[in-house]
């Protein structure tokens, strides 16, 4: 746990760097940089999507080729640059476009183009690949320092992993907090600032704890034994079956056995059984690939190569349950900004940015966090007499089910939200309407819970399901998974108004006023698919299978 810490202090740092800019980019890109709402608002889940995606080259890169350590160095290096780029373009008013003139309201704003655009979207997509790289590397590499052959190590990489959640949201908490203020009120060349400066202060950080750390090493390429497993058995899928030409057991396979001390850090369950056993029976299709005789030797697959495939192909459709679920995390730091951005947002005397919003889900996962782990989690361990009490997939599953209800509650929100426009006559202003923006919080709670049971739950379930060299990258999943939801709300949005567009009425998601949006029907639309999702991944828990021991049934 000593070197754990060292990795949950920095993953304070590292998310307070992303989250700062993260969660007010939006208002940046439409007041500096002159795009519009729908423009800015894909802008920014292209460029976290992207972030979350990229986490899949650091995952792979660590289990192949470096070690979580160093991709982790690498990353937050990477990040310092292109943060440092965005505070010398928010400093300088000659890489910006010209400010709006309020007098002259009939001539429209220049958008950002050219030079100032390139470099812009080339700082913002440095900090994405750093992000990436990072998220990719620091939870496998937090993980991997607990010993998982005992029920003690098992229990305190559980508790890492819910306090991991706990410490991204202490960096969230500064984040849209006390430096979103400072780029609202000073400026947001001082909130990229300090962004640079904790990313760059993390490095050392995490440099400290070195000597506790320990490193797994990297065993090749994951991918390609995926790729191997499935080229061979669709090969040997067209090849006639002989009694020369049957499924071997482990004792022919051309991968030696391992020894006692990596067998036992590697594998245990299915995948541990199969090294010396014939391959089970569920997706028997890949069996094909361990023929005596297979159509090429370069092919050939050992029993626990075809085992590890299976579980890979297992968990796939467990992540794709869980992309919805971020499609609607993704309204976060789009519309429901922009909405909040319209309401009255003064709590007293005090004035609170829109963008720190996510301070409600955030004080209520840093609430809920401690109390899930030191009192229901032991409380259902004494209930269900299981090593987890709650299991992975049940904990992901109220995570959907949380995220549907947010969308609800946040149609609704909206809908209330026009008809105070409306009463006031102020649907063609630009003015704050007469509505406390504490409505808003509501979906932000909602969503805030729905990310906690989800996420921690994605992290443990992808990292303890999958094979011991494919760790990193099967962890990258959980932030994969919000890559694709933060695309497929895009796509969503540009679908949407396609679909809309016609000579008779504008497009839902349309125009420079957010009064003028049909945002609650888009909102509508997700709680619709949210439902149809979670519908989807009750099928798959049901018949998913762990393999690791004490996990109990769905």
């Amino acid at each position: 746990m000593l070197a754990a810490s060292f990795v949950l202090v920095v993953e304070v740092l590292e998310n307070l760097a992303y989250l700062a800019n993260a969660s007010n980019l939006v208002l940046y890109l439409s007041e500096y940089m002159h795009l519009s709402p729908s423009e800015s608002a894909n802008s920014v889940t292209n460029f976290m999507g992207t972030a979350f995606l990229l986490a899949l080259l650091g995952g792979f890169l660590s289990d192949a080729f470096f070690t979580t350590y160093y991709i982790y160095l690498i990353s937050a290096v990477t990040e310092f640059l292109g943060l440092l780029i965005l505070t010398v373009q928010a400093h300088s008013e000659s890489l910006k476009p010209p400010k709006c003139i309020p007098t002259t309201p009939n001539i429209p704003c220049q958008k950002i183009h050219g030079a100032k655009a390139t470099m812009l979207f080339l700082s913002l997509y440095l900090v994405a690949l750093g992000v990436g790289g990072i998220k990719g590397a620091l939870p496998a590499h937090g993980a991997e320092q607990f010993d998982e052959n005992t029920p003690r190590g098992r229990k305190q990489r559980s508790t890492f992993f819910n306090y991991f959640v706990f410490c991204l949201s202490c960096g969230a908490l500064i984040a849209v907090t006390l430096v979103v203020w400072i780029e609202d009120n000073k400026g947001w060349e001082w909130g990229f600032g300090i962004s640079t400066f904790t990313i760059l202060l993390s490095i050392p950080i995490f440099l400290s704890g070195s000597r506790f750390y320990r490193n797994k090493k990297p065993q090749g390429s994951p991918l390609t034994t995926i790729f191997k497993v499935l080229i061979s058995a669709l090969l040997n899928a067209f090849m006639p079956r002989s009694s020369s030409n049957v499924v071997v057991s482990m004792a022919t396979s051309p991968s030696p056995i391992p020894d006692s001390k990596e067998v036992a850090a590697m594998e245990n369950g299915r995948v541990l059984r199969a090294i010396f056993e014939a391959p089970s029976e569920s997706l028997k299709f890949l069996n094909r690939a361990v023929l005596d005789k297979p159509i090429s030797e370069t092919l050939k697959c050992s029993v626990q190569q075809v085992e590890e495939v299976k579980v890979v192909i297992k968990i796939l459709p467990i992540f794709a349950c869980t992309i919805m679920l971020n499609c609607c995390l993704a309204q976060l730091s789009t519309f429901s900004v922009q909405q909040a951005a319209t309401m009255n947002t003064k709590l007293g005397s005090l004035n609170i940015p829109p963008a720190s919003l996510p301070v409600f889900p955030v004080i209520f996962i840093m609430i809920l966090a401690p109390v899930y782990n030191h009192i229901i989690i032991p409380f259902t361990r004494r209930v269900t007499k299981t090593e987890t009490g709650i299991t992975h997939l049940q904990r992901i599953g109220v995570g959907l089910v949380l995220s549907i209800l947010a969308m609800a509650i946040a149609a609704l929100v909206e809908i209330k939200r026009k008809k105070v426009a409306t009463e006031s006559k102020l649907l063609d202003s630009t003015k704050p309407l007469p509505i406390t923006f504490f409505y808003i919080a509501f979906q932000y709670l909602f969503l805030g819970s729905a990310d906690l049971f989800t996420l921690a739950g994605l992290l443990e379930f992808f990292f303890t399901e999958a094979p011991f060299n494919m760790r990193s990258l099967a962890t990258s999943l959980s932030w994969a998974s919000l890559a694709m939801g933060y695309y497929l709300s895009t796509a969503i949005v540009s679908l949407v108004n396609s679909l809309t567009d016609d000579s008779k009425h504008k497009p839902w998601l349309s125009g420079a006023n957010l009064n003028q949006y049909h945002l609650e029907r888009f909102y509508w639309l997700l709680c619709a698919l949210s439902g149809l999702n979670f519908m989807h991944y009750l099928f798959w828990a049901r018949i998913y299978e762990y393999r690791s021991k004490g996990r109990g049934n769905v």
